[in-house]
């Protein structure tokens, strides 16, 4: 069997990028996978919230096949992409002509769109779920968002992938470190990735500020681009108190070195959606504990393999609470990071979600 692959590939800068290459290498030890094929018995999509899945999004309407939602809300991917009127008419074909108005205001609005939790309750998926042949989620909240939206779309869940690493030894991780300034002694919390408001990052600089009183041996590493420069701008005053140390985007050799030098990380997104972070899979596999929301997007996760952090008017409390805990109790910390790497490689074993994946393209090949 032939699969036909489509995904943003390096140098894209996307997390997709790196996980469908993972996934395009396993596949291959069951079939053949082509990027970009003229011909297929079965195609593969893989659909997110940026601009890179544009031509794969038309395609996969053009030429239906299987859908990867790396995003169950697309609603972000559609302001990005299409003028005003084209929006509304496709708001309008997801919910009814009777929402024409708000899908005008929805668009003047979209300056707050990435914080308004208005523009999630609208994931705008109808189009793509009802066309394809099946749509694979990696997480209850997206299937609920599929199911919800096209009822008689085929769902299948298929936990985001852990593919392994050869991470760096424990002599460069210690070099890395004190090339950070930091020594043994000190606990360090990461944040990795793009760096946009759902991420909760002004709620996390607000609370570090408590959270290195109570613990004054902690530090923060903020490392990625601010996608937005209004963020940028706002968080700006508290990027240079002490503690704080700022990254930008880092390449893949960079990032494990950087990972591995941390002592916990911090993952949190609200409001979601319904994306599984490929960052929180990563830091867990390498038995790194991981500080995430607590919702639907999680709740696969085991309970004793991470912290998880309420969101809304609890959120900066527990997240000051937890994070305390955890730089004063570091074996503590330790223990729930190898039981985050034991849930998994488990259940996210590159070659189990290769087989998962492998299961459903045969049950829809021509």
């Amino acid at each position: 069997m032939t699969v036909g692959f489509e995904a943003p590939l390096s140098p894209a800068r996307t997390g997709v990028a790196d996980y469908a290459a993972s996934l395009a290498a396993a596949l291959g030890r069951h079939g053949t996978v082509e990027v970009n094929a003229r011909r297929a018995d079965v195609w593969l999509y893989h659909l997110g919230n940026n601009q890179f899945h544009r031509e794969i999004y038309q395609r996969a309407l053009a030429r239906p096949g299987v859908v990867v939602l790396h995003d169950a809300v697309l609603q972000h991917f559609f302001l990005g992409w299409l003028d005003e009127q084209e929006y509304v008419e496709e708001f309008v074909f997801n919910y009814g002509e009777w929402h024409r108005e708000l899908a005008h205001e929805l668009w003047r609005g979209r300056a707050n769109s990435a914080l308004s939790q208005r523009y999630y309750a609208f994931p705008m998926l109808r189009r793509i779920a009802e066309v394809s042949q099946a749509v694979v989620v990696h997480n209850p909240a997206a299937a609920h968002m599929v199911r919800e939206q096209a009822p008689a779309a085929r769902v299948v869940e298929i936990p985001h992938l852990f593919a392994p690493v050869d991470l760096p030894s424990q002599v460069e991780v210690r070099r890395y470190r004190q090339m950070l300034g930091l020594s043994s002694r000190q606990f360090v919390f990461g944040v990795f990735g793009y760096l946009r408001e759902s991420k909760r990052i002004m709620t996390i600089l607000r609370a570090f500020d408590r959270i290195q009183r109570a613990a004054p041996h902690s530090f923060l590493l903020l490392a990625g681009d601010f996608v937005s420069q209004d963020l940028a701008r706002a968080a700006e005053p508290l990027l240079g108190v002490p503690g704080v140390l700022r990254l930008h985007h880092l390449p893949e050799r960079e990032f494990w070195l950087a990972a591995s030098a941390v002592d916990a990380c911090i993952n949190l997104r609200y409001p979601g959606a319904g994306e599984t972070s490929g960052i929180s899979v990563r830091l867990m596999g390498i038995a790194k504990p991981v500080m995430v929301t607590l919702g639907e997007e999680t709740e696969r996760y085991a309970d004793t393999a991470c912290f998880r952090i309420p969101p809304g008017v609890a959120e900066k409390a527990s997240l000051t609470e937890h994070s305390i805990l955890a730089a004063s109790l570091p074996q503590t910390a330790q223990e729930i990071g190898k039981r985050g790497a034991g849930h998994i490689h488990s259940f996210h074993s590159l070659e189990r979600v290769a087989e998962l994946y492998w299961e459903t393209l045969c049950a829809h090949r021509c």
